[in-house]
């Protein structure tokens, strides 16, 4: 299933990404460090969702109290509780 994300405090607006079978599929961000974002969404491609999430969660960016890499990981942890609920 296809997601949106609305990030928040980081230079990314927005994360698309897909999960299926708790697997994180085509990930792209609106704004932010293209080729480093870019390059998250490589890195996580195909992977469990609950291992990036527990990668990711906490990175912070600078002096900021998240980066686009933790709102990934917020975002992911969305889209499962939201399957699970679906699925009940």
């Amino acid at each position: 299933m296809q997601y949106t994300y609305k990030t928040f405090g980081t230079c990314a607006t927005a994360i698309h990404f897909d999960v299926t079978d708790g697997k994180v599929h085509d990930v792209s961000f609106v704004n932010g460090c293209d080729g480093n974002l870019k390059a998250i969404g490589k890195l996580v491609e195909g992977k469990d969702a609950q291992e990036i999430i527990g990668i990711l969660k906490g990175n912070r960016c600078g002096f900021k109290q998240t980066s686009c890499a933790d709102q990934l990981a917020l975002a992911l942890e969305a889209a499962l509780a939201r399957q699970a609920e679906e699925a009940q």
